[in-house]
């Protein structure tokens, strides 16, 4: 089996840890449910993995430091669930990652400067969290992002001059941290350019 699709359905309950045992799996869909429970470190022993799609359900607890072992996974959603606890900095290490979308959950802690790494990236979004601290400087390295969504958190200190150097940015949010400091000239240039759009307040 290659696919797993199931989403979009009214399934109850945990998600088993026996899919970790599918080991052929590239694509596994679950969103769009009402399942409750953690998400199983089980999931990091599927290594053909390219899709993840968790996203609108009712999960809790933390998001398993296992899934930074998911070389081939594209694309993870793990958005509008009750996700908590902080941003595994092993998930820097997944190197085809080209979409990561935590969103509207009630993650903690910094952003893990280790997510600078992913250097196929195009769309960060961890909206709508808790997270708290510096916006990583690590940020300004993602030479291939497109979104950037860090509003309505709890960020705090310098915006990053680096951010002024992603120069594939269409889309940047920052508004609703209401400690974060000026913006500087680096990124007042870049969301000056007419392919970027940005919002700060």
């Amino acid at each position: 089996m290659n696919d797993l699709n199931l989403w979009t359905n009214e399934l109850t309950g945990n998600i088993p840890t026996e899919l970790g045992s599918l080991t052929n799996l590239k694509w596994l869909r679950l969103d769009s449910n009402q399942l409750t429970g953690n998400i199983p470190p089980a999931l990091g022993s599927l290594s053909k993995l390219e899709y993840l799609h968790l996203n609108s359900n009712q999960l809790t607890g933390n998001i398993p430091t296992e899934l930074g072992s998911l070389s081939e996974l594209r694309k993870i959603y793990l958005y509008s669930n009750q996700l908590t606890g902080n941003i595994p900095a092993e998930l820097g290490s997944l190197n085809n990652l080209t979409t990561l979308r935590f969103d509207s959950n009630q993650l903690a802690g910094n952003i893990p400067p280790e997510l600078g790494s992913l250097s196929k990236l195009v769309y960060l979004d961890l909206h709508y969290n808790n997270l708290s601290g510096n916006i990583p400087t690590e940020l300004g390295s993602l030479s291939t992002l497109e979104n950037l969504y860090l509003f309505r958190n709890q960020l705090t200190g310098n915006i990053p001059t680096e951010l002024g150097s992603l120069n594939n940015l269409i889309r940047l949010r920052l508004d609703n941290n209401p400690d974060l400091n000026e913006v500087p000239a680096e990124v007042v240039t870049l969301c000056e350019t007419d392919n970027t759009s940005c919002n700060f307040n």
